[in-house]
């Protein structure tokens, strides 16, 4: 009995954890969509590098979300048996609380060593994958020319917008278009004919204008300047790629070991961490998920999401402590698994025994 029960609870689990995980990571996916597409659009990224980068991005967001998926999907799945009284038939049947932990158990291994080959291995490669194809496309859009018929923005100091209607044979430009915001106002020119040129290392684009007109103005203002040229040159600045924070996550987990900078250290941290509040999470969400009489079956998802949310602000706040120097490395976050454990035991258990206290009748 106690094996099919066994099956039977992993089952519910597995489910409940798959589902939850899934909504959340379509969620946070949207949200990361929404953001890669606009600095593809931005910096003109090819359509592979698009979906490389939302891949590698879905990545990321599965190691955040195990812990908190595997947590509700426990706290689900036992709501479900209590409030259908599964879980109260099973108990008057002799069934103990080893019983229904070891499948519990046996999933949070699992999980917890598939997220730790995340965190420690994977996630930095994909983080370190993610760069690399980001600057290479960047560096391909800053070097590649002026397709007629395209628009094509040009980020930074003296950024601007660039639209040719065509291409001469002489390789010119016809019938350009540029937009781009100077000193706090906005200029815009318009020409016949156009030449693109590009610096060797690709920082600066060079647009020479001919036989066209300047507007110049402030937006909502009834003063504009009006310029008629022959020749007018617009130099464009693009800027490099820095992204310092996003580069301490693509450091291999093995250079963090090795290193005694405080930043590095808290990032090695963070990184063990997660598979410890993963294990830690799901050990808890067995007695959390404990319903009483006439509880609807989503009682206590509200206390998973605000342990969790503590938790996930501890590990939070422990790491820019230890880059900081405020807290001792020596200590790292394992006084936040132990006070989240704490803390649990008396939300969960300090309730009914201060009721049987109550009701104790006097000696």
């Amino acid at each position: 009995m106690g094996l099919i029960l066994g099956r039977y609870v992993l089952k519910e689990v597995l489910a409940s954890w798959l589902v939850v995980t899934g909504v959340l990571l379509i969620i946070l996916l949207t949200n990361q969509m929404a953001r890669v597409l606009a600095r593809a659009a931005e910096n003109q990224y090819p359509q592979q590098v698009v979906l490389e980068l939302i891949g590698l991005g879905a990545l990321q967001d599965v190691s955040i979300l195990m812990p908190i998926g595997l947590l509700l999907g426990v706290v689900l799945a036992f709501g479900r048996l209590y409030h259908d009284s599964e879980m109260t038939a099973a108990l008057a049947c002799g069934v103990g609380t080893a019983r229904l932990y070891w499948p519990v158990t046996l999933l949070a291994v699992f999980v917890t060593a598939v997220l730790a080959w995340l965190t420690l291995d994977l996630g930095p490669q994909a983080v370190e994958r993610a760069l690399s194809l980001r600057s290479a496309a960047l560096r391909a859009g800053q070097f590649a020319p002026i397709s007629p018929g395209h628009f094509r923005t040009f980020g930074g100091s003296g950024g601007a917008v660039v639209y040719a209607e065509g291409l001469n044979r002489d390789g010119s430009l016809s019938h350009v278009f540029v937009e781009r915001e100077y000193d706090g106002r906005v200029q815009v020119a318009v020409a016949m004919r156009a030449r693109h040129a590009l610096a060797a290392d690709g920082s600066t684009h060079t647009l020479t204008l001919y036989n066209g007109e300047r507007f110049e103005g402030v937006p909502g203002s009834a003063e504009f300047r009006i310029v008629r040229f022959a020749e007018h040159v617009i130099p464009v600045q693009v800027p490099q790629l820095t992204d310092a924070v996003t580069a301490l996550e693509a450091r291999p987990t093995r250079e963090l070991l090795q290193s005694s900078d405080p930043g590095e250290r808290a990032e090695l941290h963070w990184r063990v961490a997660l598979p410890v509040m993963c294990i830690v999470l799901t050990l808890l969400a067995v007695p959390l998920a404990h319903l009483r009489p006439r509880q609807g079956r989503f009682a206590r998802v509200w206390l998973a999401v605000l342990v969790y949310l503590v938790y996930s602000n501890l590990v939070s706040a422990g790491k820019v402590w230890i880059a900081r120097g405020t807290m001792p490395e020596i200590l790292g976050l394992w006084w936040v698994h132990a006070a989240v454990v704490l803390l649990a035991v008396v939300v969960i258990y300090a309730p009914g025994r201060l009721a049987r206290w109550r009701n104790k009748s006097p000696a």
